[in-house]
């Protein structure tokens, strides 16, 4: 499935008045997760400042031990500091990596702006090594632009 084709279901999904935020998060996991084959585990994480970490919010998949990651820590963590998406074709080449499932060859982390701020990301983990492109990016910045609406 393209992911223009994803666009509109993934608008209606957010645009729901009567589902509660999480719920709509977690639907929007499940629909990434169930229709784009490289994308096995989804999730989004919310930035507590005050603590410097984030916290997992909604996600589909396998469950994780990494509910909360500390800014600086893992992929996760260090887009929480740099701000910039970041794409591990290979995530045994790097070294800040936390390990999630053995299953895991590639993630994609792209932040969650709010008027500006960087309040959180999504999480993509896939089992397939090097299934991320340009394109995967502009397409998440959207879904981000899309959830940081409802927020």
């Amino acid at each position: 499935m393209s992911f223009n084709t994803l666009k509109p279901t993934i608008e209606t999904l957010l645009s729901s008045p009567e589902t509660a935020v999480k719920d709509k998060l977690t639907g929007v996991c499940e629909l990434l997760q169930t229709t784009l084959p490289a994308y096995n585990w989804v999730g989004f994480y919310f930035a507590n400042q005050a603590e410097r970490t984030l916290h997992l919010e909604a996600f589909a998949g396998e469950p994780t031990d990494h509910t909360v990651i500390p800014f600086g820590k893992g992929i996760c963590g260090q887009v929480a500091e740099s701000n910039a998406n970041f794409v591990v074709p290979d995530v045994k080449a790097q070294d800040n990596y936390i390990a999630c499932s053995i299953h895991v060859k590639a993630e994609i982390v792209v932040p969650l702006f709010k008027n500006g701020k960087n309040i959180g990301q999504i999480d993509i983990d896939s089992h397939t090594p090097d299934p991320f492109s340009e394109e995967d990016e502009r397409f998440l910045e959207w879904v981000n632009e899309k959830v940081a609406e409802i927020l």
